[in-house]
């Protein structure tokens, strides 16, 4: 495999996705806001959410100078908000301590929330040409079918195979390419499911293509039952048509967010409204239908229920707002919510 990268660049220069937005210009701020926003996150959903955000920040001291919220609200949808919000402070560390600059240094680099060492090996990469490996998700899927290198690839002992790997197959020069090379292979060739070998530069060399095992490898990681949590969210409506929202608590699942308030079950949501409303909360009420939403971790179903109130039986407060259906819709809101405010207009 002494001519892995050399085999890949070429596929590269006539496969290789060159016109992706980051890419012109490739400036470090654009190849770390792609770089946090791919975690997790698919190219052809990525383009539009980097479009505009950089239309509205277009600047890392653009990032770092706006509250929080407005970086919330370009994210909503795009999920995992704690890359949001990790983005928004290493902005502000680096116009603190950075001159308004990403760190060329990667101790620097890993240093800042949000950025690990895969990351920051693609930023050193992709934006400044320094060798640094990568190993993300599509770079692992590669790594263990070539080398048909069984185990899950999250576990200790496997990523250690993984990085050894990668480190000795990123070459000193066109290191920018490289990088671009090994992700568009796993994503567009080397897929986890039908990978089109046929097209692959490195066939030859593939274990798991000699061995038949691309079905196989990556090994899944070991399957657990997601724990099963339930809610009630509360959409508050006034004489107005305006619906009550409130910021999340800084911490938990969808933390900074804007959304509805919540109660434990039916009854604790009427007694909360009857409590704050003076009379009786069945009065003015209807249940909407129920949806689940999955986390990492575990699945909420979410029973929604519209109550009508007098917006003077709540009063606003810094984290609480009474706001139209459209006008919610500027705020950073959880995707559910923000589609479940959609189905009132």
């Amino acid at each position: 495999m002494a001519d892995f990268s050399s085999r890949l660049l070429r596929w590269y220069d006539v496969n290789g996705r060159k016109d992706l937005p980051w890419q012109h210009p490739r400036t470090p701020y654009r190849v770390w806001l792609s770089e946090i926003m791919l975690q997790q996150t698919q190219v052809v959903t990525v383009v539009s959410y980097f479009e505009r955000f950089v239309a509205a920040l277009p600047t890392l001291p653009a990032l770092a100078a706006v509250p929080l919220d407005d970086v919330l609200a370009l994210w909503s949808g795009l999920g995992y908000y704690s890359r949001a919000r990790n983005l928004h402070r290493s902005a502000q560390i680096c116009v603190a301590g950075h001159n308004g600059d990403l760190p060329r240094d990667f101790a620097a680099l890993v240093a800042l929330p949000g950025i690990g060492r895969s990351t920051a090996g693609a930023i050193l990469a992709q934006a400044f040409g320094l060798r640094f490996p990568i190993l993300d998700g599509n770079v692992k899927r590669v790594l263990t079918r070539v080398h048909g290198i069984a185990g899950w690839p999250g576990s200790r002992d496997v990523e250690d195979q993984l990085w050894k790997c990668a480190e000795v197959y990123t070459p000193g020069e066109r290191v920018a390419d490289y990088t671009q090379a090994i992700m568009d292979l796993g994503a567009t060739v080397c897929t986890r499911a039908r990978p089109r070998c046929d097209a692959c530069p490195v066939q030859n060399a593939c274990v798991a293509f000699r061995d038949v095992a691309t079905a196989e490898l990556p090994t899944r990681k070991p399957a657990r039952l997601l724990p099963l949590k339930t809610t009630v969210m509360m959409l508050l409506r006034d004489p107005r048509g305006r619906l009550l929202l409130e910021r999340r608590a800084p911490a938990g699942i969808w933390a900074g967010l804007w959304s509805l308030p919540e109660a434990s079950d039916e009854a604790s949501a009427r007694s909360m409204i009857a409590s704050a409303h003076g009379e009786r909360a069945d009065r003015a009420w209807r249940a909407l239908p129920m949806f689940s939403h999955g986390f990492t971790h575990f699945r909420l179903d979410v029973t929604p229920i519209e109550f009508s109130i007098e917006s003077n039986a709540i009063a606003e407060a810094d984290d609480r707002r009474w706001l139209f259906p459209a006008e919610a819709a500027a705020l950073g809101l959880p995707a559910p919510v923000r589609r479940l405010i959609a189905q009132l207009t």
